[in-house]
């Protein structure tokens, strides 16, 4: 209805999914790159979660779409499959003929089938939508898949897609054999403020949209409030609010719009103006409660250093591990631009781990910020090369990522670091999130992703409280 007044192709905000609308913004375009990095350890299951809407099912099909051609997928719709219903499943899908067989010879048939792809040279991956929803017993049977395998290598790959139940469910004491097979986590987060601008307008542009920004910053708010970040969510207030914008035959979508979409598709902000008083008398509590997680790392005055007081504002770490486990926290956000890159005649030789991480923090005109670049960046070198006797690094642990640099708070978390006796672990890499400058800050080298993911227990207590540590493979 409203293609031709936007100059649209099709429409932007459908909610089936459709993969050229893939927004690889907000952590999505790492998780993907993750997975597909993921399958080539051949062992191991990897769990994705993410809220209603979150855009689990086009992460699905984009993975579908981007895997090599050695891997044939499996994909399971229906979540709610007994165990043999589900054993059925994959035969048929393997191309067997399973017609009146009993389950013992169907797993038989199963395992012959996944021998013979391995001989081809070929992977089969089991991709399970919805998997929250899958009976105990059936999530026990892919469990028992899983373990099939020849010589040294397994037959058969999961990637498990879920709500945060699938977490309960695993936590079950009876589900712990399958719990401790999970070797890569991911969380899809909910999108920032800064990520739904962004958001809106590739899906605008993808659908064929050549004029300027037409979201105002207040609409982009509101969507934000009402949407709690799910894409679903988004893509319906998006599409009713462009509609909105056509019927009043104007091409700018304003806070009417945007309030015509949720009355209509009865959705209301988070942050309602009915509740504004009480948010303002409890914004101390609140603050209270996030902070004090922080407060060690990011904010207390620094020992050793100087009495200047500390930002009144801290960063708050966003996981994303790539590839890694991570769940939780929210992006920091700033103005500022790239970090400096040091000159590559600064810098020390390429070392090994372990003398990496002992090069103490220089007293001249470089700052902590500088030297912890510095490290990140031989680090990065280290990963590609290695000397005689010297053993190649092949992951880290990620403590957190910001998808925009404030340098001040960084320099104050690695003031932190300092007064923890932890400094020469950090490595401050830089990176991009959805075409902005951001940052990930890393702990230790090591020479296997089994060894980082060990390591993780062995984090300062005050990193495992603060951050949700995950997995960095190079």
């Amino acid at each position: 209805m409203y293609l031709e007044h936007f100059g649209l192709d099709e429409p932007p905000f459908r909610i089936t999914p459709v993969t050229v609308f893939f927004f690889s913004g907000a952590n999505r375009g790492e998780i993907l790159d993750a997975l597909i990095y993921s399958l080539s350890e051949a062992e191991g299951i990897v769990k994705v979660s993410g809220e209603v809407g979150s855009g689990k099912t086009m992460l699905c099909r984009m993975l579908l779409e981007r895997l090599p051609k050695h891997v044939e997928t499996i994909y399971l719709a229906n979540p709610s499959l007994s165990r043999e219903e589900m054993l059925y499943a994959i035969a048929d899908a393997l191309g067997l003929s399973i017609d009146g067989k009993r389950v013992g010879i169907v797993m038989h048939s199963i395992q012959n089938k996944l021998e013979e792809k391995a001989r081809e040279g070929k992977r089969v991956v089991v991709l399970v939508d919805e998997a929250h929803a899958m009976p105990l017993d059936t999530l026990e049977e892919l469990r028992l898949l899983y373990n099939l395998q020849v010589g040294n290598d397994k037959l058969l790959q999961i990637i498990l897609f879920g709500q945060p139940e699938l977490n309960a469910k695993l936590d079950q004491p009876n589900m712990r054999q399958l719990k401790d097979r999970i070797v890569h986590h991911f969380h899809m987060q909910p999108l920032s403020r800064n990520a739904l601008e962004s958001y809106l307008m590739f899906r605008m542009r993808a659908a064929g949209y050549r004029g300027p920004d037409i979201f105002s910053p207040n609409a982009i708010k509101l969507i934000a409030d009402a949407s709690n970040g799910l894409m679903r969510r988004i893509n319906i207030l998006a599409d009713k609010s462009l509609l909105s914008a056509f019927v009043e035959d104007t091409h700018n979508i304003g806070v009417r719009h945007v309030q015509a979409a949720m009355r209509d598709s009865e959705l209301k902000p988070a942050r309602s103006l009915a509740g504004k008083k009480l948010l303002m008398g409890s914004a101390a509590g609140m603050l209270l409660l996030t902070g004090l997680a922080a407060w060690w790392l990011l904010d207390r005055p620094p020992a050793r250093t100087s009495t200047q007081p500390s930002p009144a504002i801290v960063p708050q770490p966003d996981n994303a591990p790539v590839p890694a486990t991570g769940e939780k926290t929210n992006p920091a956000t700033s103005s500022l631009a790239s970090p400096p890159q040091p000159a590559a005649d600064n810098l020390p030789p390429a070392a090994t781990p372990a003398s990496i991480a002992s090069v103490s923090p220089a007293t001249g005109k470089a700052g902590l910020y500088e030297q912890r670049l510095a490290a990140g960046k031989q680090l990065l070198e280290q990963t590609a090369s290695t000397s005689s006797g010297q053993e190649k690094t092949v992951a880290s642990i990620q403590l957190f990522f910001n998808e925009e640099i404030k340098r001040e708070r960084i320099e104050n978390f690695l003031k932190r670091a300092e007064g923890l006796g932890k400094l020469s672990e950090i490595y401050l890499l830089p990176a991009k999130f959805g075409g902005k400058d951001g940052l990930r800050v890393l702990y230790g080298a090591y020479p296997s992703i089994h060894a980082a993911r060990d390591a993780i227990n062995e984090l300062p207590p005050r990193y495992q409280e603060t951050f949700t540590a995950s997995v960095y493979a190079f």
